[in-house]
């Protein structure tokens, strides 16, 4: 089984490399330089180097600069759509080319298609909010289709995904474990979170329906987030419960407003994003609620 990943040196990609190499497949990172340091077994190529006549099973497009690294300039907007629709169209330009496609393209997005919505669950067929957000997450889903022509085609819309090794978690640890872990304005915005493992259990169950042939494998847009989404508050007071620390403060909607401009949305809005379409098929998930796996990973 080769497997082509694009983003695979990131905080999922590596993860899911790791996964896939255990379960035997030969992974491929397509990069915008051949000289990313990957694992063992593992070959990188940039974005030059797919031709007509290369052949992978499947194509995971995880490749995107991170939404909150930074403030929403104008100059970071672009920097943001560009890291995801360049690869993206890298990959669907070969794929279109390609004397013999893949069987599955599965391409990131993030449940900001939806827009900041509030406490409305949402769902894969529920309408979007135009903002920011959604506008870049549209961009990227419309760019991957473009490959639906040859091949089925999965879009993966991820909410804030949780490990200790990296993103959200790793950014908050340090500053709870001081006892300065804060409540984020009212603390009534809701969290639609998932267990990094539960990401890469779900990605890999949607690829294995293609690569086994399965009679009634799907296409369209997926929810990758957990069953059972949590406010603000409750985040916070699980997060210093699992690290035996206080979490006292409260952090003013309006600072947060004035420090990060509009991408503050993305902490004092929230979204109540829902795996519906996970849920249908049967997904059993190994870490449903927030409590028991922040115990699990940092104690």
């Amino acid at each position: 089984m080769r497997i082509l990943i694009t983003g695979g040196s990131g905080f999922i990609g590596s993860a899911l490399t790791a996964h896939l190499q255990r379960d035997g497949a030969q992974v491929t990172w397509l990069s915008r330089r051949a000289s990313t340091p990957s694992p063992e077994g593992v070959e990188v190529r940039d974005y030059a180097s797919l031709w007509a006549d290369d052949r992978f099973d499947a194509v995971v497009n995880l490749a995107g600069a991170g939404i909150a690294d930074s403030r929403w300039s104008a100059s970071r907007k672009q920097t943001l759509r560009d890291s995801r629709l360049i690869p993206t169209r890298v990959l669907t330009e070969w794929i279109r080319s390609a004397h013999t496609p893949p069987k599955v393209l599965l391409s990131g997005s993030a449940i900001g298609w939806y827009g900041a919505q509030g406490d409305v669950p949402l769902d894969e067929d529920s309408a979007p909010h135009d903002e920011f957000q959604h506008r870049l997450c549209a961009e990227w889903e419309d760019a991957a289709r473009a490959a639906e022509e040859r091949v089925p085609v999965l879009r993966l819309r991820t909410g804030v995904v949780l490990h200790p090794d990296g993103g959200m978690l790793q950014r908050l640890r340090l500053p709870f474990r001081l006892g300065l872990g804060a409540r984020l304005g009212d603390g009534r915005q809701v969290l639609s979170w998932i267990a990094r493992e539960d990401w890469i259990g779900a990605a890999v169950s949607l690829l294995r329906a293609h690569l086994e042939g399965a009679a009634y494998a799907p296409t369209g847009a997926f929810n990758l987030t957990a069953p059972e989404p949590v406010g603000n508050t409750r985040f916070t007071r699980a997060l210093a419960d699992a690290l035996r620390r206080p979490a006292l403060l409260a952090v003013p909607a309006k600072a947060l407003e004035l420090g990060l401009g509009e991408m503050a949305t993305l902490l004092v809005d929230g979204q109540c994003v829902l795996p519906a379409r996970l849920q249908q098929r049967g997904h059993a998930f190994a870490w449903p609620q927030l409590e028991p796996y922040l115990e699990s990973v940092l104690r």
